[in-house]
């Protein structure tokens, strides 16, 4: 099975492209003002219809209320949403229903007690991304370039097919799947020269990383 290569965070139609020509499976776009990676409606617009039918585009909230996922909804037409907040199961049944689109929810993870909720949100996801728990201090969830042990998921038995991210990149990517045998990998400060400014080099050399991590654990 192929492993899923996701960039996200993606704000320039220059690095769209990049990541799109370099084979990205999934391509992420920001919804939240605290990022450094934040898109306004008519960015979004652009950068989905660029996209369109290339790539799985994936948009990525916080928190957000129905009208605000409405108006993503219209601008991007993403494929999938990615809640990244303290969205409950019972929220994440209500967006599946109402807007008709797949969810992929964001686990915080630091230790073995972290996956205590997996199976409830594993009723209702369609995905499952395992990132770093974000520091108390810290102004949002996620993109921090922070690792957590890939070990607490070592011999996970979970259905539900899963993304690991948390300070991914080119140089350890082979690593965080061969312990944690994921699916897929969600890159997006591992590929930036300063927060929210995209590489190409970088995004290039992540996903040739990736695809020759998928040709090893084939063999």
């Amino acid at each position: 099975m192929s492993l899923i290569v996701k960039i996200c965070g993606l704000s320039t139609r220059e690095t769209l492209d990049v990541a799109l020509d370099a084979g990205a499976d999934m391509v992420g776009f920001v919804f939240f003002p605290p990022s450094p990676r934040h898109l306004n409606l008519e960015t979004a617009r652009e950068l989905g219809n660029a996209a369109k039918r290339r790539a799985v585009k994936v948009a990525l909230t916080v928190d957000a209320d129905d009208a605000t996922l409405s108006n993503i909804v219209e601008a991007l037409q993403p494929d999938i949403f990615q809640l990244h907040g303290h969205e409950t199961v019972a929220r994440l049944r209500d967006i599946r229903q109402r807007f008709g689109l797949p969810v992929m929810k964001a686990m915080p993870v630091e230790a073995p007690a972290d996956l205590a909720s997996l199976p409830g949100f594993a009723a209702v996801a369609d995905r499952i991304l395992f990132d770093a728990r974000a520091p108390k201090e810290a102004t949002r969830p996620g993109g921090l370039g922070t690792v957590f042990d890939w070990h607490v998921l070592e011999n996970l038995d979970l259905k539900l097919p899963f993304m690991v991210s948390g300070g991914l990149n080119a140089q350890n990517v082979a690593e965080a799947v061969r312990i944690t045998r994921a699916g897929g990998v969600d890159v997006s400060s591992g590929v930036e020269r300063m927060a929210g400014i995209k590489d190409p080099e970088m995004i290039r050399e992540f996903i040739r990383a990736a695809r020759a991590t998928e040709e090893l654990m084939a063999r």
